[in-house]
Parts: C-alpha cells; sequence; structure tokens
C-alpha cells in the first residue's frame, strides 16, 4: 500500500510504498477512498516543516523550551543527536477521511467487512489502507456521498463548537473566521434553526457565505457593530464561535463587543486569549473551549481502548458527533458539495499542499482521490537471510531510534524491523539499512529468519511478543519491563525453563553505566553492602499512558524495576525479601514510595522513589556503603569515593550505560555467548516489583520473594 510523509526537516513529501497493515484488537482496517486535507491544522504543520531551522524555532518555542532543558542534562551532543533523529522522521499527515472496512480486530462488533464508513485521528492518515479504533469510525448510511462524507472528522470540529454554545430554535450566533470550519459551522447552525451571521478579513470568503445566502461582512467594515446589533434585534448575539487561527487577541475582543449581556463565546479555532476585562465583566460573557472533535478526544480509554460513555451521561461523544455529522449528509439535511474546492488525486498529494501553503489564494475543502480498484500489494518477500550475526527489531520509536538502534547500525545484519505503523518501519528502514520492514507480527514471526529479536515496542507487548519469538527459537532482548504481572510472568518462566540455556535479557542499561561498572570494580564480592537510592522522579499526569495499569503497567513495574536491577548487581546477589510504604495522599497514588530491599547475600537497598518533587533537581542520587568504604554517584555524571583516599570522577556527560549495553549485546549476538545479563537476574527483578506492589497493598508487610511466587500456579504448568 502506499502512505503520504513528510519530513519535518525540510518539508519535503514521498508516497512511500509499505506493508499492509493488519488490524489490531478494538480496531477496524480500512481501504480509503477519500481524505481531507485540513487547510488550518495540516496547513500549519507542512508550512512549518518547509520553514528552515531559525523560523522553525520560532514557531515552536515550547519544542525550544524541551530541547534547552535536555541539553542541560544529556548534553549538548547528546540532544542535538535526538533533535536530528526527530526532524529525519517521517511523519504522516491527515486526520479526516472516508472508506470502506476489509477488516475487522478482535472484539469489534460494530462493524463488519464491506461497511462503508467515516474516520478521524491520528491514524486516519492520507494511504491507501488505515488502521483505525473503533470508537474513531461511524458507520455510513447507504446513499452518504461518499467524497463529503470524507470531512465528517472535520465537520464535528465545528457540531462541538456550536454545542458548546449549547444554542436554542430562532437564538442567533456570529461566526468569526470563514474557512472551512466556519463555513461548516454557518450550514450547521442554520441546519438547527439559528440564525448565522460571519465575519472575515477575506472578501472572497465573505463573498462566498453571502452566496450561500448567509449574513456576513469584513472585519474591516466600519459598520459591523451596527450590522450585527440590526442582525439580532438590538440585543447583540446569543454566542459568538470563533473559527479563526491568528496570534491577534482581535477576535476575542470583537467577541465582547458583539455578543449580548450573559452570552457565551466559544474558540474554536488556535487565537490567543489575552483580552481585556470590560466587555467580559460587564456583560458577565461565558468564555469557553471547544475541545476538538468533543468528548473522548484526547481521552485514551476512549479512543484507544474503545471505552464508551454511556449515552445517558454524556449525550454527545466524539464518535456520536461524527456521526450526526454523517447522518445529516445521508438524509440531505446538509450539502457540502460546494465547499469542496479543490480535488487531487492522491499520487498528486504534493501539488494539494503546495495549494494550501500558498497563501494568496483562498481555499475550502481540499480533497485527496484515492484509486478504489487498484489491487493493493503487501511487502515485499523477504530475502534469504543467514541467522549468523543478525538482527531484527520490533519497536523503533523515540527511545529505540535514538539510544539503542545507533549502536547497532553497521555492527549486526539488521533483517528486520516491525512496528504498528508502516511509515515508522521505514523510517527506521532508512535511518539504520534495514534489509525488511514489518507492520504485521504474524507475517514478522512466519517470514524473518534472523537469530536474535530486539523488543523495544510498548510495555504491554513485551510478554506477548517474547512468548512469540521464545517459540520462534529466537534469543530475546527485551526492554524493560520485562511484563506487567504475574499471570505473564509465570507464563514467560514456564516458557524459559523449557530450554537448558534460556536466552533473554531485559534492557536494565543502569548496570552498564561507566562509573557504575567503576563503582562495581571496588566492591568486594564477599562483604555485603548496605545502599541508598533516590530517584526524584518527577510526577507524571495521571492519564500518562505510563501509569495505564494495562497499557504501562504503572511506574513501579515500569520503571522501578530499573533500581531494583541495579541494586542487585551492586551486591551480587538476587532480591530475597521486600517492604514499601507509599505516602498517604490521594495525589502520590503510590508513586511516592520508599522500598527496602533485602538480598541474599546479607546486603540491603533502601530505594526512594518520589514523584512529589521539582524536576529542577537531578533525578538520581545513590550512595553505597561496604567495608569502610562510601561512595556517591550523583545522576550517572560524578562519582565520589571515600576510603583510605578519597577519589573523584566526572564525565563530561550523562551516561546511564546504554552504548556499553548495546556493545555487550552486540558481541553475544556476534560470539553466541549467553548475554551480559543472566535470564534468572531479569526474572528475579521482575518479580520483585509486584512484590512491591503487593507490600503497598499490605500497608508495608515484608514480602518473600519466594513465598510470594510459590502462591501463583503457570497455567502452562498443569
Amino acid at each position: 500500500m502506499q502512505q503520504l510523509v513528510q519530513s519535518l526537516k525540510n518539508g519535503k513529501m514521498e508516497i512511500l510504498d509499505l506493508p499492509n497493515p493488519s488490524p489490531l484488537p478494538g480496531t477496524v482496517l480500512v481501504k480509503t477512498h477519500f481524505s481531507a486535507i485540513s487547510t488550518g491544522t495540516e496547513g500549519k504543520t507542512v508550512s512549518d516543516a518547509r520553514k528552515g531551522y531559525v523560523a522553525k524555532a520560532r514557531s515552536r518555542k515550547e519544542e525550544v523550551t524541551k530541547v534547552i532543558k535536555a541539553a542541560q542534562t544529556v548534553g549538548v551532543s547528546e540532544t542535538y543527536k535526538m533533535v536530528k533523529n526527530k526532524l529525519e522522521s517521517l511523519q504522516p499527515l491527515g486526520y479526516s477521511l472516508s472508506g470502506e472496512v476489509i477488516a475487522v480486530g478482535k472484539g469489534v462488533e460494530k462493524f463488519k467487512k464491506g461497511d462503508k464508513v467515516a474516520c478521524g485521528g491520528a491514524t486516519a492518515s492520507h494511504g491507501e489502507l488505515v488502521v483505525i479504533p473503533e470508537n474513531l469510525a461511524v458507520k455510513l448510511m447507504p446513499g452518504t456521498p461518499m467524497d463529503q462524507a470524507a470531512f465528517t472528522t472535520v465537520g464535528s470540529i465545528a457540531i462541538q463548537g456550536i454545542r458548546r454554545a449549547d444554542l436554542k430554535l430562532g437564538e442567533s450566533a456570529v461566526v468569526i473566521g470563514l474557512g472551512l470550519i466556519g463555513q461548516l459551522t454557518l450550514r450547521l447552525l442554520k441546519a438547527a434553526g439559528v440564525k448565522a451571521y460571519g465575519v472575515d478579513l477575506k472578501p472572497d470568503l465573505i463573498e462566498f457565505a453571502q452566496n450561500n445566502g448567509f449574513n456576513a461582512s469584513l472585519r474591516s467594515d466600519e459598520l459591523i457593530e451596527q450590522e450585527i446589533s440590526q442582525f439580532s434585534n438590538g440585543n447583540g448575539t446569543d454566542a459568538v464561535i470563533i473559527t479563526a487561527g491568528t496570534s491577534s487577541i482581535d477576535p476575542v475582543e470583537f467577541a465582547g463587543k458583539v455578543c449580548r449581556s450573559h452570552g457565551k463565546v466559544i474558540i474554536v479555532g488556535a487565537v490567543p486569549t489575552g483580552f481585556s476585562r470590560k466587555n467580559y465583566y460587564r456583560k458577565e460573557l461565558s468564555l469557553l473551549m471547544s475541545t476538538s472533535y468533543g468528548p473522548g478526544r484526547y481521552d485514551p480509554n476512549y479512543e484507544d481502548k474503545g471505552i464508551d460513555y454511556p449515552i445517558g451521561h454524556v449525550r454527545w461523544t466524539e464518535n456520536r458527533n461524527m456521526q450526526a455529522f454523517a447522518d445529516l449528509l445521508a438524509n440531505g439535511a446538509l450539502n457540502i458539495e460546494n465547499l469542496i474546492s479543490h480535488r487531487f488525486n492522491f499520487t498528486s498529494a504534493k501539488s494539494a499542499y503546495d495549494l494550501i501553503v500558498d497563501l494568496e489564494q483562498s481555499k475550502m475543502g481540499v480533497l485527496l482521490e484515492y484509486n478504489t480498484s487498484k489491487e493493493l500489494s503487501g511487502a515485499i518477500s523477504p530475502k534469504n537471510v543467514q541467522k549468523t550475526n543478525s538482527l531484527s527489531v520490533i519497536g523503533a520509536g523515540s527511545f529505540a531510534s535514538n539510544f539503542l538502534l545507533p549502536n547497532l547500525k553497521g555492527q549486526l545484519k539488521l533483517e528486520g524491523v516491525l512496528t504498528s505503523r508502516s511509515h515508522s518501519a521505514e523510517n527506521a528502514r532508512r535511518k539504520f539499512a534495514f534489509e525488511q520492514i514489518y507492520s504485521d507480527p504474524d507475517e514478522f514471526f512466519n517470514s524473518d529468519k534472523s537469530e536474535t529479536v530486539l523488543i523495544a515496542s510498548r510495555h504491554d507487548s513485551h510478554a506477548p511478543l517474547a512468548m512469540r519469538a521464545l517459540k520462534s527459537g529466537k534469543r530475546v532482548f527485551l526492554e524493560k519491563p520485562l511484563c506487567l504481572n504475574m499471570e505473564q510472568y509465570m507464563e514467560l518462566k514456564f516458557e524459559l525453563s523449557k530450554s537448558d540455556s534460556p536466552d533473554l535479557m531485559v534492557g536494565f542499561n543502569r548496570r552498564f553505566a561507566p562509573l557504575i561498572q567503576t563503582l562495581k570494580s571496588k566492591l568486594s564480592e564477599h562483604i555485603p553492602i548496605a545502599i541508598s537510592y533516590r530517584i526524584n522522579a518527577g510526577k507524571l499526569p495521571d492519564t500518562h499512558w505510563v501509569n495505564d495499569k494495562e497499557i504501562g503497567g504503572g511506574r513501579i513495574v515500569g520503571e522501578v524495576c530499573h533500581f531494583v536491577d541495579l541494586c542487585s548487581h551492586l551486591s551480587g546477589s538476587l532480591v530475597e525479601k521486600v517492604s514499601a510504604v507509599s505516602m498517604d495522599s490521594s495525589e502520590s497514588d503510590h508513586n511516592t514510595i520508599v522500598i527496602n530491599i533485602y538480598h541474599r547475600n546479607g546486603s540491603i537497598a533502601s530505594i526512594s522513589y518520589f514523584s512529589n518533587g521539582n524536576k529542577s533537581m537531578p533525578k538520581e542520587h545513590l550512595e553505597v556503603f561496604s567495608g569502610g568504604m562510601s561512595a556517591t554517584v550523583s545522576d550517572f555524571k560524578e562519582m565520589i569515593v571515600h576510603g583510605n583516599k578519597a577519589s573523584r570522577k566526572k564525565l563530561q556527560k550523562q551516561d546511564k550505560g546504554h552504548a556499553r549495553e548495546m556493545e555487550m549485546f552486540v558481541n553475544s549476538v556476534k560470539n553466541g555467548t549467553n548475554f551480559e545479563i543472566k535470564t534468572d537476574d531479569c526474572l528475579n527483578a521482575s518479580l520483585a516489583t509486584f512484590a512491591i506492589e503487593e507490600s503497598l497493598l499490605r500497608g508495608g508487610e515484608l514480602i518473600n520473594l519466594i513465598e510470594f511466587e510459590s502462591e501463583w500456579i503457570s497455567p502452562k504448568a498443569n
């Protein structure tokens, strides 16, 4: 199949030949008939990408701030590499389309093969095949014009703005900004029995609205306030809906002038809100934001997991807004044919974007049309790759691309790369010279002939993918965490027990950090040690994917495993018992905790994992005490050893051991030797995190890992 992408570095656009994707659980695979280009959102994205670096920085000030903070932490050179990697990545465009369902994923009940649908969201990009979450697709009634239905997502943005205004039959509204969403808003207001008046800066947009039967005036018209007053019977309009995109505060200021007392101002477009107090105070106006398509937007439980809001509690969700727009098209209450100002064949998409970024010409709906009779080809048949010194990778996101893959390029034969989105796999192929790309796990495991697989995908996929890889006879490098729950742990352990020499290693990189390796060399194997390890973790939003137990596993399973492993590595002993207590605060959600660890050789460790601090403080501080020696390691930049003779070692930049970890991993693959981290160590660190969570549930009770594990019986063992 083909997909449109662009480079953020220079704005270059390409239509790529990619493997056909497969539907994931809770999704549908859609063959695109038409896709709509958002002249506002996409136009800005493309325009910014085509700018020089200085202009990019001016238009993306928040990103620049993040870059500066990163440079302060990991150094200028590493930050430069990460920024370069981001800019060189291939990014899809688009978020609104119509097409036909050709396959459904596990658990999908609302759709079947052959259904005509309208789709929205980040995965509804400009491509011949797209995978859409169930709540971001709506079924089209027979006879619905497919070209107009491609604008359903854009239409739902206009609908949500009107719903926020809560306008009733016979009331009035002014719409500021008469681009595509503004023109759609005028028509939807009319369909709802609301009097609508349009305002814009461009004469051709005003003329277009007037030719379609709407009252409209130029913002520069000296009599515009008087005209709107007459339009609203001298009362002022009931609501103002701002669909403009501008850096000027004029739209919000003007809305305050023409809105009636106790009216509403709704912001749909991207406008600043630093307005004067006078009108909003005296009229006691309500200023409301409208969030994209409606309730459910940006909620991963709704969009990704398909968990709907009960209609009795949330009447209009983003999906129901989309359905309402599609139904209006189907029954003829809304016709937007003349809003489609330009049509392009999908293969001429670049010309469409050239038109959009040309600010001299006003655009309405710009549509890409697809050849629906075309037979869509899948991935190229993989080559006959020798197993020796070969590696395949699952997952090529920012972490893998920044910290793992650069250290593998040129060291091993990189056979295949599997990602959930085909363009990501193609991006990895170009940067790291993979032989083959995949977007279907079944195709990957049936075709890939590499000896070893590195898994760096999302946390919830780790255990299932590791199981498949082990059953396929592959050696496995698995980024942390090993798994998300005890059921997965027991299943993995049982599978590993089938082999005399299990080959699975978790990416606990901290034990490979240069300062840690130097410290380890100073510790006696025969003397127990005491460790105090403080992590200034910082707070993550409750909605962050790591905090989702089903996806990220939570911060203990997803991150604390790193620190447990480092303590075990330094002590030279597995964890025997753990206890943990959390701060008694609803905000902490077990993310501000103190963990006590008891190792089999008598070593002890205290891990203080705090999420309630300030991120300006260095993240990690480690103290080790043993046999009259004390040592501190500060954020993997500096180490001070206190003994008979004090010593200090300071690095130019932070080094958490990723490069050394990959070096040792490459050696293991090339030489066919065991991985540097033993499988038992990986299992023990993972088991300890589950025991820590259990201790928290039991109010800080001391948990013996052997006894805790014995409470679970592997389903496979039966």
